[in-house]
Parts: C-alpha cells; structure tokens; sequence
C-alpha cells in the first residue's frame, strides 16, 4: 500500500474493537474462542485474507493433503477430536474447522476477504489503525486497542520455487502444489516430484496409483517414521471413558509421547536413528538402498521428521509404482530432468515442492509511531511478543509438535494480558528491554533447525536473547510456565496510559 492510499483510507471514520484478530485458520478460530470465553466484555473481529476459513487447510488443494501430526493435538484443547482417523485429511480437518465455528458461534467476528496490509500504532492514543483490501481493491479501515497476529509464517502469494536452468525448455506442466490446478490430468502419466519434505512425502503415494510412474527426486533423504492413521490407544480409551474424559487423556499421552522422543533425538540420536532406519527398512524392502535414499546425514529433528502414515510412501516404492532418486539437478529437459549423475529422468509432469516462502507476520507492513518496523531488530519476548512494539503479540507454533498446542497457550496468554490491562486502568503493554538487556547476545529465533525454509528466513526473523523472558524455547514445559504460570506484570512488559507512554520508545518520533 503506497502513502496515497494509506492517506485516503485513513480519512474514512474507522470502526473500532477492542482487539482485532487477523486470520482465520486454526490459530484465529482459537483465538476466538479464547476471547469470549475469557474475555466475554472485549470487542473483536477476525480479518481474514481469503474467501473461506481454514488458512492452511483451504489453501492447500494438492493430492492427498494431510495433517502431519495427530489431531487429538493439533485439534484444540477444547473441542474433542472425534473421527476415528488421528491422521486426517484437508477436508475432515476442514469440516473439524468449521463444526468449532459454528459450535462457538465464531462465524458473527469473521470477515472474509479482508486482507490486512498495514497496521500502525500511535503511542499518544494507544491504537493501532489496520488497512485491510477488500477483495484486492477497496480499502477500508479499522481500528483496535490490541492487534492479535493469527496469520501464519508463509507467503500465500506463492511457494519457494527456485529457479531450475532449462526451466523454460519443459514441454509438459511444471506445478507448484500451492497452485495445484483443480483439474490436473496426471493418470496414466510419468510425474517427478522434486523434493523430500512432508509435501512430496504426501503427495507421491497419493497419485501413485493413478500415475503410469512417480519419482520422487531429492538432494539428500529426510528422516521418515511409518505410524497407523488411526491411533490404538487413542481408539480404546474413546471407547471405555466419556469423551470429556477421553479427550484430555488421549491429548497428554500423545504430547508426552511427542517431547519424550523429541527429547530422545536430543539426547541419544544415535539410538533413534538406528529404529527408525529399522522401521524403513522392514516396509521399503530389500530392493532399495536405504542407505543412499533414506538416510540423512543430520540428526533426526535437526529438520522437521516426516510423518508416513500407514508407511504408503514405502508401500509406492516397494510395489514398483514410486521410486526414489537422489541426484542433483543439471538441468530441465525437453521431456524431463537431466541429471549431474548423468541419468534422465522422463516425465510428462514436474510437481516441484521445493517448500515454502515464509514472511514475518502476516506478509505485512508494521509502523509504530511513525517508524517501521523491521522485525529482525526486535528480541523476542517469550516467543509471542517483540521489544519496543506495544499491544501486539503473534502466534507462531512448534516446528517439533503439533502447532495448536502453543496456539493455545498464546491466546490463554493474551486473555490474560488483557484482562491484566483491564484490572490495572493501563492501555498500552509493550516489552522493553532493561540497561542489562540492551548488548545481550543475538541468537536465532529458532535454534538447532537446519530445514532450508527456515534458514531462508532467519536472518528476517526476530532474534532470541540470552536470558528470559528473551527466549523462544520452542518446548512445551518452559512455555506452560511462561505463558500460563508466570506473572504477566514481569517487571519486562511495560504498562503505561497513552497519557503516559514512556518517551524512551525508540520507534517515537521527535
């Protein structure tokens, strides 16, 4: 948005909440619950970019997508998962979406096709002024006390989609699976999927069976582990106890069980990577080489651990209707992809998930007090909130867990910020580095993950420091008591009026 537009649509009388949400997916549906639970006599409305709900789950229309973590924690704390699959497809988590809407009677707050492009902040009257497009064109103008970033951390623009030499030579269709065309033919064809992450991981079993061939072509193999869809355990308790006691239940073994191997893959990655080579090679069978194609030369976690349900990717390859080749790309061909290797890969499609392009907050521009903001100059404060920006705190999951579960404790936390803010007659909360904090070391907003979509965007990101509540933890336990337990009034979060807004914001003007 140019400074015309900005000027034009802030002459239109805003409307105005208390707190106003942006994006509806699982983090902002959340959050509305939150807010009327716990904040029944607070003000707000969720911003939504797209035409429906869902974020991740609306957008994503490639063959076979799938949560890559069980619902019983990656659905929420207060709605039960109750399908018998733990690991769901995009429509049954869509329909899971859209049950808790109309459950919460959330639809009233939504507004689609609200695109927030900009939000600015003026310390004198504690407000922040958002700019949204309507379906891309027309402005329009709101105004909040508290801005609550439900948006994501990718680009819904488009994926990362690196450019290939001999791109332009391919006579077939190169497709990104963040614009899967509805109507794509791949029966009967010979596809290559470039990749090795969870989206190829998914999507190759899927069109295997229809395709006359799929090869899934990586640099180097990513750490995979074979689970059922449907989980046992998950199945018995459901059917000896009443689902409020089975739902809680089902939720904190599944949790525990992911930070106990989580935690194993710390500790002893020697041991975790011998079982889980075990696993693979029991369902890929004898023919493969598991040594080139399924074994990564870091540690499991290091990147995100791909989750095969039922081992089908295993079952494509073994049954001949999937291969698996690691080779680089030399370049694209007429009819395929020459490899460095020297082999040619044939293929009438080239679906290329290469990952995505992660943003910083929405894909949005930020000005505190006349200033913008660049993210990558703040510090962190528990992971949801950033030095020197007021009343805004952002929802960002675990990359080693199932995202819901720090989404939850983000909005139990902002409840409890607001409702602090009520009690004590302050309108603006804004983390402030003290004398001690100001040169403290700079460390990366996540540490230890080495996946190429978050090294891309780490240096935009905000940094960690050294000592809380500076830190990003990305771990269940240090996050309850931060986020849940410990004192909102931390002596680090700052409570002023907007009569009273301390000069020494470094975004404030002269």
């Amino acid at each position: 948005m140019d400074d015309s537009t900005s000027r034009t649509a802030s002459s239109v009388r805003a409307e105005h909440h208390d707190v106003i949400v942006v994006g509806a997916g699982i983090s902002g549906i959340g959050a509305a619950y939150h807010l009327k639970k716990f904040c029944p006599d607070r003000t707000f409305t969720i911003l939504e970019g797209r035409g429906d709900i869902g974020g991740t789950w609306d957008l994503f229309r490639y063959p076979g997508i799938r949560s890559d973590s069980d619902m019983h924690t990656l659905g929420y704390s207060f709605k039960p998962w109750t399908a018998e699959k733990s690991i769901a497809d995009g429509p049954s988590i869509m329909d899971y979406l859209r049950e808790t809407v109309a459950e919460y009677d959330i639809e009233p707050t939504i507004r689609l096709n609200h695109k927030v492009v900009r939000a600015e902040w003026d310390s004198t009257s504690a407000i922040w002024t958002v700019h949204a497009l309507i379906n891309e064109s027309e402005v329009v103008v709101l105004t909040c006390n508290f801005l609550f970033m439900c948006s994501g951390y990718y680009s819904y623009r488009g994926g990362y989609d690196p450019e290939f030499p001999g791109r332009e030579r391919f006579n077939g269709d190169i497709i990104h699976p963040q614009q899967w065309p509805e109507d794509l033919d791949y029966s009967g064809k010979r596809v290559v999927v470039i990749g090795s992450g969870a989206t190829a991981v998914t999507i190759v079993p899927a069109i295997a069976g229809d395709a006359e061939h799929v090869t899934m072509l990586q640099r180097s193999p990513t750490w995979m582990v074979a689970r059922p869809d449907v989980d046992p355990v998950a199945a018995k308790i459901k059917r000896f106890l009443p689902q409020r006691l089975a739902h809680p239940l089902i939720r904190a073994k599944n949790t525990f069980f992911q930070q106990f191997f989580y935690k194993k893959t710390r500790t002893d990655p020697e041991t975790v990577k011998g079982k889980l080579l075990q696993g693979v090679r029991a369902l890929v069978g004898p023919d493969v080489d598991v040594e080139k194609h399924f074994t990564p030369t870091y540690n499991p976690w290091d990147q995100r651990l791909c989750l095969v349900p039922n081992g089908d990717l295993f079952a494509a390859v073994r049954s001949g209707s999937a291969s698996v080749v690691t080779d680089s790309i030399e370049s694209f061909t007429e009819t395929g992809i020459s490899l460095t290797s020297g082999e040619h890969l044939d293929a009438d499609i080239i679906v290329t998930a290469t990952g995505l392009e992660l943003v910083t907050l929405g894909d949005m521009d930020f000005v505190v007090d006349g200033a913008t903001i660049d993210f990558a100059d703040t510090f962190t404060y528990r992971g949801v909130a950033y030095s020197d920006v007021p009343n805004l705190v952002s929802t960002f999951g675990y990359i080693n867990a199932s995202w819901t579960l720090r989404a939850d404790l983000t909005s139990a936390y902002v409840c409890r910020l607001l409702n602090h803010m009520k009690k004590t007659g302050t309108s603006q909360a804004t983390p402030r580095l003290r004398a001690d904090e100001v040169n403290m070391s700079r460390r990366p907003w996540i540490d230890d993950f080495s996946s190429g979509y978050m090294q891309r965007m780490m240096p935009m990101l905000p940094k960690q420091g050294d000592r809380e509540p500076w830190t990003n933890p990305q771990r269940l336990a240090p996050d309850k008591k931060a986020l849940l337990k410990s004192s909102v009034d931390d002596g680090v979060m700052t409570f002023t009026t907007s009569q009273t807004a301390p000069s020494t914001n470094r975004y404030a003007t002269n």
